[in-house]
């Protein structure tokens, strides 16, 4: 009975640690597109700089706030290491601040931290 308990016990463990192993190797969605980190880094870089462009040729702020929601949510393609994840996590910050200035209309903070972000999501790529 205690040798029963034992084997039980072992294949729930070795089960439950399979299952754990073959969510963290799944692949992706079928019919999601995935980016190499450097692609990643490159479209997200884009779109920071159709928002710096945006605010420049005096776009409103909500036109602004947009297109940095649109660079917000592609930058969670990047997918690295945790250095960058850090480092883009800080760039994200930035264009967070960006955001809110957008949508208060206060477009010249708002540029400047377009550009901070930009830079900071530009040196991602030494990082790699």
């Amino acid at each position: 009975m205690k040798n029963l308990k034992k084997i039980l016990l072992s294949l729930v463990i070795a089960s439950a640690i399979g299952g754990v192993s073959t969510i963290a190797v799944a692949e992706t969605d079928p019919g999601r597109i995935t980016y190499a980190p450097a692609e990643a880094i490159d479209m997200v870089a884009a779109k920071v700089k159709l928002a710096i462009d945006a605010v420049s040729t005096g776009s409103d702020g909500e036109t602004v706030a947009k297109l940095i929601k649109d660079a917000l949510d592609a930058s969670k393609e990047i997918n690295a290491n945790d250095k960058v994840d850090m480092a883009r996590s800080r760039a994200n910050n930035k264009l967070k601040a960006a955001r809110a200035h957008a949508k208060e209309n206060a477009l010249q903070e708002a540029e400047q931290e377009l550009r901070n972000a930009y830079k900071g999501f530009q040196d991602l790529k030494g990082m790699l």
